[in-house]
C-alpha cells in the first residue's frame, strides 16, 4: 500500500486543456472563466478555441489576457460598428480586417508555435464540409478564419480552401485539446441556454415605436438596434442596385433582420452538434455560463458576459478541483 501511495504522490501532474467555446458575444464570458481558474490555481496547459474562442483563447496563450480585458471593457456600439468593414455582399456583408488588427494589436506579430501556450483555433471547410486546426502559422489568419461567421464575415482563403467559422463543425473543441495532448479537459459551452421560445420572438415583433414608448425595456436590443443602424448607414452609401433586399432585411420591420435570422439559425445549429460532440466526448469538467440575454453584436455587454463566465466558474470550483485533481 505504501509504495501505491508513494507512486501516486510522485506521479506527473496530468495535463490539463481548456476548450473555449463559440458564441459571438457571449465569449467575453471566456475572460472571466480564466480569471477564476487562474485564482483558483488551475494550470492551463494547453488551449484550443472555437471562433470568439479563439479570438479569446489567442490572446490568452499570448499572455496579455489582463490588458485585453481592460479593452473590452471599454467598448461601446459606436467602437463596434467601427470594427464591421462592411463591402459588397460578394460572400460575406464585413470583411473583417478591422477585426483582424484589433486582435493583433492584443497578440502582436506573431505565429502560433511562438506563443507562451500551445493554441489551437478551430475553422470549417466550406467546400468539404471538414475540420481544419490551425496549429501553427500566422495566429491572425487562424483567428480570422475561426470567426467567419458564413453570410456575415466573409471567409478565409488559405491553400485553395475557403475557411469559415469552426462552429459549424466543432463548436466547442474538446476533441482538439486532446488532441494537443490534455489529459483533462475543462470546456466553456456559451449557448446551452440560447435558444428558447423568446430571443427571436421579441426581436421579430418589436419595433421603434415600441421602444419609444418603454426606453426602460428591452435594453439590449436597443443597443443593438443601434449597431444594425450603423451597419445598414453604410450599406446606404454603397449605391448599387444590388442592395436593395439587403436594405430591407437590415430595416427594422416585424420581421427579422439579416443577422438575426443567420445568427438563430446557426444558433440552433451549434448547440444541436454542441449537445452532440459533448455526450460523445464528454470533458471532465463542463463550465456553462448564463448568457441567453446576449444577443450576437452586443459586444458592448462585456461586463456581463465576463461576471457571469466568473461566478459560474466559481460556482463550480469545488467539483472542478476534485476533477482535475
Amino acid at each position: 500500500m505504501k509504495d501505491i501511495v508513494h507512486k501516486k504522490q510522485n506521479a506527473p501532474a496530468p495535463k490539463i486543456g481548456l476548450a473555449l467555446g463559440s458564441g459571438s458575444a457571449r465569449g467575453w464570458a471566456h475572460i472571466g472563466v480564466i480569471k477564476a481558474l487562474t485564482e483558483a490555481g488551475i494550470h492551463v496547459d494547453y488551449v484550443a478555441g472555437t471562433s470568439v474562442g479563439a479570438v479569446v483563447g489567442a490572446v490568452y496563450a499570448s499572455g496579455r489576457i489582463d490588458s485585453f480585458k481592460d479593452v473590452v471593457l471599454q467598448l461601446d456600439w459606436k467602437k463596434i460598428a467601427f470594427f464591421l468593414d462592411v463591402v459588397f455582399p460578394k460572400s460575406g456583408l464585413i470583411d473583417g480586417n478591422r477585426i483582424a488588427e484589433f486582435i493583433r494589436s492584443h497578440v502582436g506579430e506573431k505565429n502560433i508555435e511562438d506563443l507562451s501556450l500551445p493554441f489551437c483555433a478551430v475553422s470549417t471547410d466550406l467546400a468539404t464540409g471538414k475540420e481544419v486546426v490551425f496549429q501553427d502559422g500566422d495566429i491572425i489568419e487562424a483567428v480570422r478564419a475561426s470567426i467567419s461567421v458564413p453570410g456575415v464575415f466573409t471567409p478565409v482563403r488559405k491553400s485553395g480552401a475557403i475557411l469559415v467559422d469552426g462552429g459549424l463543425v466543432n463548436p466547442v473543441p474538446v476533441s482538439v485539446v486532446r488532441k494537443m495532448g490534455a489529459d483533462l479537459v475543462i470546456a466553456v459551452d456559451l449557448n446551452h441556454d440560447i435558444i428558447d421560445k423568446k430571443g427571436l420572438k421579441k426581436a421579430s415583433i418589436t419595433n421603434s415605436s415600441a421602444l419609444a414608448h418603454n426606453p426602460g425595456t428591452m435594453q439590449g436590443l436597443t443597443k443593438g438596434s443601434k449597431i444594425l443602424d450603423a451597419l445598414n448607414n453604410r450599406l446606404e452609401t454603397l449605391d448599387l442596385a444590388a442592395l436593395t433586399h439587403i436594405r430591407q432585411w437590415m430595416a427594422r420591420d416585424p420581421m427579422p433582420n439579416i443577422f438575426e435570422v443567420l445568427m438563430t439559425s446557426i444558433n440552433i445549429m451549434e448547440t444541436q452538434i454542441t449537445a452532440t460532440r459533448l455526450k460523445a466526448d464528454p470533458p471532465e469538467a463542463l463550465i456553462q455560463p448564463h448568457l441567453g440575454h446576449i444577443r450576437f453584436l452586443e459586444f458592448n455587454r462585456a461586463e456581463e458576459a465576463i461576471v457571469a463566465g466568473y461566478e459560474e466558474t466559481k460556482r463550480i470550483k469545488t467539483c472542478l478541483s476534485e476533477k482535475l485533481a
